[in-house]
């Protein structure tokens, strides 16, 4: 792997052939994905490649260029020009096979994981040696699986969609690569945000995607220890038994090796 980029904990998408939008984006997030397939229509791609190119080259710790799928006709034509432009990172949509990044041995790549082929190949993708993470789309897979909509009534994402997430996280912890979650789609819903961001942040997602700057701080904030949070953990990381490695109390709650794990992440997330 080439580097060690900025994964989050906010990334906002930002459609390539909006240059007058890089600058803002990257004030904004953490690190900015500069989109080449989706934002993009056919005739402007060619354009929005030869932009992306230079604004990644310009910031390569903080810069992600979602390419075209491996099977599209722009497909090779991005990777060359972000191999000239030496570009770092790549996100590679509709990933499935490992052969896929085998093409890319020469970039850090975050898997795109939004098909059922590449649901299925989740574990096999991520211990790939240049996968540097790995992140999954809801409304994607749906349309691959022939669905119509990704949430209940309620608003949270279908038991279906929720063990694609679910793999995602578990798939890269093993493998020891970041997860990002996913982005929420209705702009207009913070609380919704919150919630996932929340969610997220608490299971063990390295960041999570956005598609508006008004998300930025939202996801920030989730992922940000609260200071009841921070209490606690230096409470147990600093009891005179701590070092010990054995069984001890703090309140009503006894601490053992798992907690104090808990506790040494809750330290590393606030810095």
């Amino acid at each position: 792997m080439m580097g060690s980029p900025v994964l989050g904990p906010s990334l906002l998408f930002c459609p390539g052939d909006r240059p007058d939008r890089f600058t803002k984006a990257f004030a904004r997030a953490d690190s900015v994905i500069l989109d080449l397939e989706d934002s993009v229509g056919p005739a402007g791609k060619a354009a929005a490649r030869t932009e992306v190119a230079a604004a990644a080259a310009a910031a390569p710790e903080r810069a992600i260029v979602r390419v075209n799928g491996s099977t599209t006709e722009w497909f090779a034509q991005d990777v060359e020009t972000m191999r000239r432009a030496g570009v770092r990172t790549l996100m590679l949509p509709k990933a499935a096979e490992p052969e896929q990044l085998a093409q890319l041995t020469d970039f850090d790549v975050i898997v795109l994981v939004e098909t059922a082929a590449g649901a299925l190949a989740i574990s096999q993708l991520v211990q790939s040696e240049n996968c540097i993470g790995v992140m999954w789309g809801g409304e994607d897979l749906l349309a691959d699986l022939g669905g119509r909509s990704s949430r209940g009534l309620d608003g949270r994402y279908r038991p279906l969609v929720e063990q694609v997430r679910s793999t995602c996280l578990l798939a890269a912890a093993a493998a020891g690569k970041a997860a990002v979650d996913a982005v929420h789609i209705d702009i207009s819903d913070l609380e919704g945000l919150r919630r996932e961001s929340q969610e997220a942040s608490e299971l063990g997602f390295h960041s999570k995607a956005c598609i508006h700057p008004s998300h930025v701080d939202h996801i920030r904030t989730a992922f940000q220890p609260g200071q009841d949070q921070l209490d606690w953990a230096h409470a147990v990381l600093f009891h005179p038994d701590a070092a010990a490695g054995g069984v001890f109390r703090i309140g009503d709650q006894m601490i053992d090796g798992p907690l104090l794990a808990h506790a040494r992440h809750i330290i590393e997330r606030s810095r």
